[in-house]
C-alpha cells in the first residue's frame, strides 16, 4: 500500500459495514506499520479493489497484530481477496513482529464477515458491548500465531467486556 492509495478509497469504502477513518489515521498506520498495510488493484483498470491495514501492539503475552480495517469493494467480494489480504497481515504479525496472535473487531450483525473469519481460523475471544458508536456490540476475534504455543491467547472469555473497559486496557 502507498500513500496514493489513500485517495482511491472512496468507492471501496461505500458500505454500511465498513468503518471509514480520517486521512491522518491511515497516514499514521502507513508510517508506523508499513509492513502491515496492503492493497489490491483490479487488474487492467488499476482501480483499488481492496485494502487491509493493521498494527502491532500490546505487551507481554498480549503482544499482537491487530487488523484495524479490511474492506473489499462490493463487485470484488467473494473472490478470496479479503482472506489473502488478512493472510499478508498475519504473516507480518508473525514473522516481522513476532506476535502471539492477531485480533480484530467485527460487528456481531456482520454474519458474512464472521463466517469468513471463522473459515480463516479466527474464533470469538469475547464480546465487546456497545463497541460501535455505543450502539452495536462487537466480537473480538483472535487467531493464534506460531509464538502462541498451545493457543493460550485465544481461549474464550466467559463474560463480555464494556467498550470503555476495553479502551482502558489497550
Amino acid at each position: 500500500m502507498t500513500c496514493d492509495d489513500l485517495f482511491r478509497f472512496g468507492p471501496t469504502n461505500i458500505d454500511v459495514l465498513t468503518e471509514t477513518y480520517h486521512l491522518g489515521f491511515y497516514c499514521l498506520y502507513l508510517s508506523r506499520w508499513p509492513g502491515l498495510a496492503t492493497s489490491q488493484e483490479s487488474g487492467p483498470t488499476g482501480r483499488l479493489a481492496a485494502y487491509c491495514i493493521g498494527k502491532a501492539e500490546g505487551s507481554g503475552r498480549e503482544w499482537r497484530g491487530h487488523i484495524s480495517a479490511v474492506t473489499v469493494a462490493p463487485e470484488f467480494r467473494r473472490l478470496g481477496i479479503a482472506s489473502s489480504l488478512c493472510n499478508y497481515l498475519e504473516r507480518g504479525s508473525d514473522k516481522t513482529f513476532n506476535g502471539y496472535f492477531v485480533d480484530l473487531f467485527v460487528r456481531v450483525s456482520n454474519l458474512v464477515a464472521i463466517t469468513m473469519y471463522r473459515k480463516m481460523g479466527y474464533s470469538v475471544y469475547r464480546r465487546v458491548l456497545s463497541y460501535y458508536d455505543g450502539e452495536e456490540d462487537a466480537f473480538d476475534m483472535r487467531k493464534s500465531l506460531s509464538r502462541d504455543i498451545g493457543g493460550l491467547s485465544v481461549i474464550p472469555l466467559k463474560a463480555p467486556i464494556l467498550s470503555k473497559d476495553l479502551m482502558a486496557s489497550r
